[in-house]
């Protein structure tokens, strides 16, 4: 009898809000899984079965040990991009398939066709990982749903009314844990060797619907104010978020008006329709209850 032993994926971003997803649908699908953290301690977040391999992105060295006899990884890149050449020229030398956490900044859509740093860095990882002949999927969510526990639980727990701009802003929020559930089958089972996903939730809404929706779920109307770009940019005193916050204000801008980009790849990869808002909403809404 011949035993065919799984090799492992190695998971960047292990700890992050898909990669930790990520981590438990692989294991549902009995593949060994490696983590790489910054930080030894992140072991205790992660379920016991998981190998954890402390190493930087931004030492490409450092992954050498997690890297060895892998046969694949997922990669979320959150460094700075100096390194990021060196980084994929590991991966080819250690693993035969690598799935990238990118932004769907090909998308010929307003709201995705914003200039920032963020895309550009993506599409050079994205040339990098093209130019080493790696089998690769590029998945790219659009807005996630799990955005909206940043963006307006603090005032929704308070009984706050929810102050933000680009209200009539639309678009088709993704479950997070349907994001990690694609990344995990490209991962592991073959036939999506170069495959390029653009996942979104199955409907469009505004940002005023979405608050709505929290509201129904919660059993409580939550009133929505219009809020001006420039109070948004009062809001945050780190200069160093300035091009982010420009960006989100722009795409925002783009996208009242045209309808929100809506795919099937969620449905086409996984066999099942994607979440909707609602029940992401559903299934979290201890995080924007009164007192929680």
């Amino acid at each position: 009898m011949n035993l065919t032993v799984t090799p492992p994926v190695l998971v960047t971003g292990a700890t992050g809000r898909i990669g930790r997803i990520v981590v438990d649908r692989l294991l549902e699908a009995g593949v060994p899984v490696r983590a790489l953290t910054h930080r030894s301690e992140a072991a205790a977040t992660l379920p016991a079965q998981v190998e954890v391999f402390t190493g930087d992105l931004t030492v490409p060295e450092s992954l050498d040990p997690a890297l060895k006899g892998a046969g694949a990884v997922f990669l979320v890149w959150t460094a700075p991009p100096r390194t990021a050449a060196a980084v994929i020229q590991r991966l080819a030398a250690n693993v035969r398939r690598v799935v990238f956490l990118s932004s769907p900044h090909q998308t010929p859509h307003p709201f995705f066709q914003q200039p920032n740093p963020m895309a550009a860095l993506h599409a050079e990882i994205e040339r990098l990982i093209a130019a080493t002949g790696l089998e690769s999927s590029i998945i790219r969510p659009g807005m996630l749903a799990s955005n909206s526990l940043a963006w307006w639980a603090p005032a929704i727990r308070l009984g706050e009314v929810v102050r933000w701009p680009y209200g009539a802003a639309e678009t088709a929020p993704v479950d997070d844990r349907d994001v990690a559930a694609v990344a995990a089958r490209t991962l592991c089972q073959d036939g999506y060797a170069g495959g390029d996903y653009v996942l979104t939730g199955p409907e469009p809404l505004t940002q005023t619907a979405q608050v709505a929706v929290i509201g129904d779920v919660l059993g409580r109307r939550i009133a929505f104010e219009e809020m001006t770009p420039d109070e948004f940019r009062s809001l945050s005193e780190d200069a160093a978020l300035s091009p982010a916050v420009d960006m989100l204000l722009a795409a925002w801008a783009a996208a009242v008006g045209p309808p929100a980009h809506v795919t099937t790849a969620v449905a086409d990869i996984l066999g099942t329709a994607p979440r909707t808002f609602r029940q992401w909403a559903a299934d979290h809404a201890t995080a924007f209850a009164q007192g929680s």
